[in-house]
């Protein structure tokens, strides 16, 4: 997975955040995320990418970018594309850590020329890194004991609650 597509789409994420209905994106992009998620554990047979299409990885990347420029939330679609793939979670832990990074880092940049990262942000993001680090051992020790099918199913429910939470925000506020 490369980062260039959802490099092009943080831009469109920002503006979105700072221009768009908000609301309405939430209800549709939370509601998308539950139907998939709904879908995959649902389903007999799961959908599959043999081998990585460019468009597949462009839109799923783009895809990401947006979200993640809105919402700070890219990883939907790229949890999509790694299942679409039957990715183990190993190399579906090892690719997401690779990209967050640098694209986190540019929608941060974005988030600061629009004036939102600022004092009470800032708090609220060091408060919450006893939390992450806790949350990255325990999912590393998590992730080194599951399977694919186990491990998607764990995925998808993650995911059903990703799109519940984005619902809930919108509806009730």
């Amino acid at each position: 997975m490369t980062v260039a597509a959802p490099l092009a789409g943080i831009p469109l994420g920002v503006w979105l955040l700072a221009r768009g209905n908000g609301h309405a994106m939430k209800i549709g992009l939370g509601a998308l995320i539950i139907a998939f998620s709904i879908y995959s554990l649902a389903a007999r047979t799961t959908l599959h990418l043999e081998r990585d299409r460019w468009g597949w990885v462009a839109g799923c990347g783009f895809l990401s970018g947006v979200l993640g420029g809105a919402y700070g939330m890219n990883g939907p679609p790229l949890a999509v594309y790694g299942a679409m793939r039957g990715w183990s979670p190993q190399h579906f832990r090892a690719t997401l850590q690779g990209y967050f990074l640098p694209v986190s880092f540019v929608g941060l940049v974005g988030y600061a020329a629009l004036g939102l990262w600022r004092g009470p942000v800032l708090h609220y993001f060091l408060w919450s890194l006893p939390a992450v680090g806790i949350a990255v051992v325990l999912g590393r020790a998590i992730n080194q004991r599951m399977r694919g099918a186990e491990y998607f199913r764990v995925v998808y429910v993650g995911l059903i609650v990703v799109g519940a939470i984005l619902v809930g925000q919108a509806v009730w506020r």
